[in-house]
């Protein structure tokens, strides 16, 4: 039973989002084809990220966890990994963005995204002897600021917000990943990789790790979805 461990958390992490897909007041069901471009194209950019992270040891998997098939170097849960995550946070942006108002004001956001950007760029230049936290932090904050000042969206700050909402289900399943409640860990991390400070067992670059994944899931959700059922969201023409 153990072996299908990440298998389960893939499946529980989507199941209860994907049944309230199809409630006549939500009907995100109508938006699956954009999603699935969405994630494919992200996914396909972090998985080549994980491939060679997994190839250089910079992380590894317990197969005790796995049902054993892999794709190159990933077990196929983690590929799903890709696909699971991004449904249940995109699904949960869309549900909230429908029901309540959570814009921040401009000069606001532009504070935020421009600080933080600043702080991703900084932490990566410091730990640039460690490379999960450089290129997690640096990719990060290139991303926040293409995000914000090319690609214009307005809804980074709103996005932020319900990825702090969604951090206890993010502890939860990246805590059973890193092996919190098992006798070792699903994914193991190489030491010397990153910085070391944990959330419970989990790196705080997986944290930003998933915020940026996150991020570009949405842009490319609404820009495959289209803006005619969503005046609010703003985004550049690609």
């Amino acid at each position: 039973m153990l072996q299908y461990t990440y298998l389960l958390i893939n499946f529980f992490t989507v199941i209860i989002c994907f049944v309230f897909s199809f409630h006549h007041k939500i009907k995100f069901n109508r938006h699956f084809g954009a999603f699935i471009k969405a994630s494919l194209l992200v996914g396909f950019v972090f998985v080549l990220w994980d491939i060679w992270f997994t190839r250089h040891g910079v992380w590894w998997f317990n197969y005790r966890y796995l049902i054993g098939f892999k794709i190159s170097e990933l077990p196929i849960e983690e590929i799903m990994f890709f696909i699971c995550i991004p449904f249940s946070c995109v699904f949960t942006y869309f549900c909230l963005d429908k029901f309540f108002k959570l814009d921040w004001k401009p000069q606001s956001e532009k504070i935020f995204v421009t600080i933080t950007s600043i702080l991703c760029l900084a932490i990566a230049l410091y730990y640039n002897d460690r490379i999960y936290t450089f290129v997690t932090f640096f990719t990060s904050s290139i991303s926040l600021l293409l995000l914000y000042f090319v690609l214009k969206i307005k809804w980074i700050g709103k996005a932020t917000v319900i990825y702090l909402l969604l951090m206890p289900g993010f502890l939860s399943v990246n805590g059973i990943l890193t092996g919190t409640g098992l006798d070792s860990p699903i994914v193991n991390y190489n030491p010397q990789n990153f910085i070391g400070f944990r959330i419970l067992t989990i790196p705080i670059e997986d944290v930003f790790y998933g915020y940026e994944m996150i991020l570009w899931n949405l842009f490319f959700f609404y820009k495959f979805k289209g803006k005619e059922s969503e005046p609010n969201l703003e985004t550049a023409s690609i």
